[in-house]
């Protein structure tokens, strides 16, 4: 079947990801059948929620929602990932920073939601900033797992490890304590809640050294938010590769995720930053960048082996941004950002 193709006009104009909506009543008062969410562009995270929906006539509309953070309003960018767990709706921050660094703190953040209560007035989201905690964490599990990382390159060791700490220094910031000279940046672009409450964390990079995807598992992430008991932050419980689907002599990296009927996982691997934006990743790995989008599956068993077989689903060149993908009606969705466009297609 040839796809369908169907382009927005949504502000920010880039989209991250892609959820489906679960609340009948959110899909009722848009006149909607089925929709998605997904997180636009890099301003904070209350500005950057939007609604794709296919209403009753088979029209499909993008609807920017008004989001609330409370003290949090205007402290967050780039979001990126997407995922239900317990009835809310989660938003990870990448964690990076701009392309050509340092990192950014205001991107070290998980957000969450109810959908139902984007129903009436401003979404009421609520916003925690980690300070770079899941950083340390995520690097710790990186060293202790039995995985031969790519090195970072001089340049992006320099630009988004030392530079963040010396500014962190001369800011007197707590969270200096957090990075170490030898840590790896993080770029978080995926992301699947587990049956046991778990979080699937997929890194766009660091990869593996053979240019193999990344994801650590997370416990912990709902705790963040529990107001009744001392500040709990997630801990890391293993970092695995996924095998078998990186085309020979690039690097590819996770650009999403998302649980499958059958207990295990579709993702979309690709380019580790894009092209011609001054990144700093693809100056020092350049064979990191040329890279068109695959959709894969894969199975995870906490604790197994840190080497996960995956299997290839589907070509999805000549696409080098395809940002989400959900299951539709026993076929796929993907959402693109190609030529500064929103693209939904529908399998």
């Amino acid at each position: 079947m040839t796809p369908r193709l169907v382009e927005f006009l949504v502000a920010g104009n880039e989209a991250s990801d892609l959820l489906p909506v679960r609340s009948p009543a959110l899909l009722r008062a848009h006149g909607a059948r089925r929709g998605f969410w997904t997180v636009l562009d890099e301003g904070p995270v209350e500005r950057c929620l939007a609604l794709l929906l296919e209403r009753d006539d088979g029209d499909w509309v993008a609807h920017h929602v008004p989001a609330d953070a409370g003290p949090e309003n205007g402290r967050t960018e780039d979001g990126e990932a997407l995922a239900h767990h317990d009835g809310w709706v989660y938003v990870f921050g990448s964690h990076f920073g701009s392309k050509g660094g340092p990192l950014r703190p205001r991107r070290a953040f998980v957000a969450r939601f109810r959908e139902d209560d984007a129903v009436t007035g401003p979404l009421a989201v609520r916003v925690v900033r980690n300070r770079f905690r899941l950083h340390r964490a995520v690097n710790d599990a990186l060293v202790a797992a039995p995985l031969s990382l790519l090195p970072p390159g001089e340049r992006v060791r320099r630009r988004f490890i030392v530079e963040t700490r010396a500014r962190g220094t001369v800011r007197a910031k707590g969270w200096v304590t957090r990075l170490a000279d030898d840590d790896l940046p993080l770029n978080v672009e995926a992301a699947a809640f587990t049956p046991a409450g778990t979080v699937l964390l997929g890194l766009r990079f660091p990869v593996t050294a053979a240019g193999e995807p990344i994801y650590v598992e997370l416990a912990g992430v709902a705790e963040m938010f529990d107001d009744s008991a001392p500040a709990r932050w997630p801990r890391a419980l293993g970092a695995y590769a996924i095998t078998g689907v990186t085309p020979a002599g690039v690097l590819a990296g996770f650009r999403a995720m998302t649980p499958t009927g059958d207990g295990g996982y579709a993702a979309v691997i690709g380019s580790i930053d894009a092209l011609g934006k001054g990144s700093v990743l693809l100056d020092d790995h350049p064979h990191g960048g040329e890279v068109t989008s695959r959709h894969v599956r894969f199975r995870h068993v906490a604790g197994g082996d840190a080497r996960v077989d995956a299997d290839l689903v589907a070509e999805l060149a000549p696409f080098h941004h395809v940002e989400g993908l959900a299951e539709l009606a026993g076929g796929w969705c993907y959402v693109t950002d190609e030529d500064h466009r929103v693209a939904l297609w529908i399998g």
